[in-house]
């Protein structure tokens, strides 16, 4: 079955900038040219909250691994995190010297990695948010940068046309991918973490391989290419592109699989759920769009393909290797037979409860660090008031 469009939201009054689902799928978050930042309920006739606190173009969105939080970055140099309440409460930091691009959660959620127009990568804690450390061998914006699912590599993509590949704990380029002919506008890791994707204003999306750092697969399109997202199984990426069209490519095949038209106007993002039941897109059209996948994304065959050669309709066609990401197949049921049916229940209500206990653990700390910047900000107001006070005094006197 052909993916579908769900639902559609409209708020925001100006282009879409970035879409990110909320682990459990109950949200999803979006950023805008508008300067705003809007969670919208996935539930029908929920209201949708709209975050005020940004002072230009919120332009990149994500939400932390247990959802309590959302990270964005904006034109303002800033970057934000809130506590996705109703109140729409977040503490606020510079983060870099110019425009903030991209903002992401390692796996683990005690991270949070930022690029800039200021050409640089940066590592922040999120927990009060102290600085880490700085990533500096691009010369041009940096677009985007995201943690491996391990959390060990960083990868960014920037408009001096490479994508380069950090190690974390080095703090050192392990790689620089020079193949893009145009600015790189987003790249991101595979599930497993083998091999990466970007995609670039020469209307390519290649993909490489980060062990042997080779060239695994490209995709030539007709359109610039401003995001792209992964299907959680490996098997599927979909990107959005100026011509206003969502593309689905079948990375076992090595083809595309769909052309979606439903933007008016360049697609300016796109991202799957975590369990790629569903995607959503955003565009200059003002629009976020919610779409169901539809296909089974997990019934796939045991043997990765090489990928095809030759056009496909809209000319879009793949050239390269082997297809190798170290993709994991769906389990089969002689592989569970030995294993209880109460294990697993036990297995999953542990593991529901330590994510409730690390969620709660994380609005609290957020909680905490309101408050500090709010009580730093009142003492620095009661300085400046003493001063003022002082200066009256000594204008008296004199």
């Amino acid at each position: 079955e052909d993916p579908s469009l769900e639902r559609h939201f409209k708020g925001h009054r100006d282009a879409v900038t970035s879409v990110d689902f909320s682990p459990n799928k109950k949200q999803l978050a979006s950023g805008s040219m508008d300067s705003y930042l809007m969670i919208w309920s996935m539930k029908p006739q929920m209201r949708a909250y709209r975050f005020v606190g940004h002072k230009d173009a919120v332009l990149c969105v994500h939400f932390s691994p247990s959802g309590h939080l959302v990270a964005s970055g904006s034109r303002d140099k800033t970057v934000r995190l809130w506590i996705t309440s109703a109140k729409g409460e977040s503490t606020v930091f510079k983060a870099h010297t110019a425009t903030v691009r991209s903002v992401h959660f390692s796996s683990d959620g005690q991270s949070l990695v930022t690029a800039s127009d200021d050409k640089t990568v940066k590592v922040w804690t999120v927990h009060r948010q102290k600085f880490l450390f700085s990533l500096s061998q691009h010369i041009n914006w940096v677009r985007c940068a995201r943690f491996s699912p391990d959390g060990r590599l960083i990868v960014s993509a920037s408009d001096d046309k490479t994508v380069k590949l950090w190690d974390k704990t080095s703090r050192e380029c392990i790689h620089s991918f020079c193949e893009h002919g145009g600015f790189v506008n987003h790249v991101d890791f595979h599930p497993s973490g083998n091999c990466i994707a970007a995609g670039s204003t020469d209307s390519t999306v290649k993909l490489w391989d980060v062990r042997m750092n080779r060239l695994l697969q490209h995709y030539q399109g007709n359109s610039m290419v401003n995001s792209l997202s992964f299907h959680p199984s490996g098997n599927y990426l979909v990107t959005a592109s100026n011509d206003s069209t969502l593309k689905i490519l079948d990375l076992l095949e090595g083809r595309l699989l769909y052309t979606l038209h439903g933007h008016q106007g360049p697609a300016t993002c796109v991202a799957f759920s975590r369990d790629g039941d569903l995607f959503a897109s955003g565009g200059s059209d003002e629009q976020v769009m919610v779409w169901k996948t539809n296909f089974d994304a997990a019934d796939y065959g045991d043997a990765v393909k090489p990928q095809k050669y030759g056009s496909s309709v809209d000319g879009t066609h793949g050239t390269g290797s082997e297809m190798d990401c170290g993709i994991h197949h769906k389990k089969t049921k002689t592989q569970d037979s030995d294993r209880t049916h109460e294990q697993q229940e036990e297995e999953t209500s542990l593991t529901n409860t330590l994510e409730h206990i690390m969620g709660q653990l994380d609005v609290l700390t957020q909680t905490v660090s309101i408050l500090e910047q709010r009580l730093t900000l009142t003492e620095d107001k009661l300085k400046e008031c003493l001063e003022n006070q002082q200066k009256i005094i000594q204008n008296k006197t004199n």
